[in-house]
């Protein structure tokens, strides 16, 4: 059974101990699993799942950051008198090979207020998107590949 599925066991486990099924309950048995997991890692062995744990915690923070960014960018645009955008579309080369990992950056990308995904070409070598906010395309090229892209495929390779 991989490690993961250890972690619920033992927060499912912690909650039934403990008589309540709530939430907040099983988020404290599935940190509590997790300490055990570490601390008896030398008896199962290494598992690739404790730095998993960390990179999507590291990847949720970004994600999260990078959209207050781009919400706080459309809404100053929004509520000044001056346009400050600069509107097109553009080319992103892909480093993601499978449907999966583009997918989810394709996704990712329309999550962020401001972009929008529109095509993958045929050769699945590139990712068209619509953004706002388009000064240097290069930068922008730049900002997608070095920020979102690689820390996608971070998590799923």
């Amino acid at each position: 059974m991989n490690t993961f599925l250890w972690n619920i066991a033992l927060a499912v486990v912690w909650a039934t101990a403990s008589g309540r099924f709530t939430l907040t309950n099983l988020l404290l048995g599935y940190g509590l699993g997790y300490l055990v997991l570490v601390f008896t890692q030398p008896l199962i062995g290494p598992s690739r799942y404790f730095l998993k744990l960390w990179q999507v915690l590291g990847f949720l923070m970004f994600l999260f950051w990078e959209v207050i960014r781009a919400n706080l960018r459309v809404a100053y645009d929004v509520i000044t008198p001056t346009y400050y955008m600069h509107p097109g579309v553009v080319a992103i080369p892909l480093d993601a090979r499978t449907d999966t990992e583009i997918t989810v950056l394709a996704n990712l990308i329309s999550l962020t207020p401001g972009t929008l995904s529109l095509d993958v070409s045929d050769d699945r070598k590139y990712l068209y998107i619509h953004a706002m906010f388009i000064r240097d395309p290069d930068a922008l090229r730049d900002e997608i590949k070095r920020g979102l892209e690689r820390r996608v495929l971070e998590l799923l390779r």
